[in-house]
């Protein structure tokens, strides 16, 4: 496939993209919060993967190039924007519209309600950790990526990733562990 890439055969990059299409939103998504900014990096990363796929020494397993693409994207949309439209962008995710008839007292809220609040809580305690150990935590434990893969991705050691894992989730665990207790007061 690479080599049918590589001289920009139209149905190689169809197939690549049909292949990695799904997962690469979905990646996007993760570091985004927001559909709609997901789906658009997600075609700016298959650009870039067109654009230099002639680039592509095949040093790492051509998923692990997209995702050290799609990584990159990602980060330098979370550059572009200010705090206030990250703000925004989980205002979207909160669907506010859900839970107005729980505020009003019709019903209690149901269990899709209370994982979007755990979503949302998680994703708040991740969008304080630093840039570095935010990827590393959402490599490996949201998209399942292993510690080699993670290194290879975020372009650095595997005993990094391990640090930069380790410290995340010990700073994510306080976090939760603070949110939690102020719910039970």
């Amino acid at each position: 496939m690479i080599n049918r890439l590589k001289e920009n055969e139209k149905a190689a990059f169809e197939e690549l993209v049909a292949l990695h299409k799904n997962s690469v939103i979905n990646t996007c998504y993760r570091f985004l919060l927001n559909q709609e900014d997901a789906e658009d990096i997600s075609q700016e990363v298959f650009i870039e993967i067109y654009q230099s796929i002639s680039s592509f020494r095949g040093d790492a397993k051509l998923s692990t190039w997209i995702y050290r693409i799609t990584v990159t994207k990602c980060l330098d949309e979370i550059k572009k924007r200010n705090r206030k439209k990250r703000i925004s962008s989980l205002g979207k995710l909160l669907h506010i519209d859900t839970i107005i008839p729980w505020i009003a007292g019709d019903s209690m809220p149901d269990k899709a309600l209370q994982e979007e609040e755990r979503f949302r809580e998680i994703s708040t305690v991740l969008n304080t950790l630093p840039e570095n150990q935010r990827v590393a935590f959402t490599l490996s434990k949201i998209e399942g990526f292993t510690n080699k893969e993670i290194a290879e991705i975020m372009n650095t050691t595997t005993i990094a990733v391990e640090s930069l894992i380790h410290r995340a989730k010990k700073k994510t665990a306080e976090e939760l562990t603070t949110i939690l207790k102020n719910k039970d007061t």
